[in-house]
């Protein structure tokens, strides 16, 4: 499930409140692609840190204990 573009534009990463993008998972192999799939799960991704949040019921997680970094 998508996050609503409004919300994107105005959330930051929380551990350094850097831009977040969208992106789903690839549930064949468990990392994030990007959108465009057809995938009903999707992540943000900080582009300054790197970390990994979770969405779920399109609702994004902005929980640094619930990030995760990239492998």
């Amino acid at each position: 499930m998508s996050v609503d573009a409004t919300l994107l534009r105005i959330v930051v990463c929380p551990a350094c409140h850097g831009a977040l993008e969208e992106r789903a998972v690839d549930t064949t192999a468990g990392a994030a692609a990007d959108l465009g799939s057809p995938s009903d799960e999707s992540t943000l991704v900080c582009t300054a840190c790197g970390l990994v949040y979770p969405v779920r019921s399109g609702i994004p997680v902005l929980l640094v204990d619930e990030a995760r970094r990239p492998a």
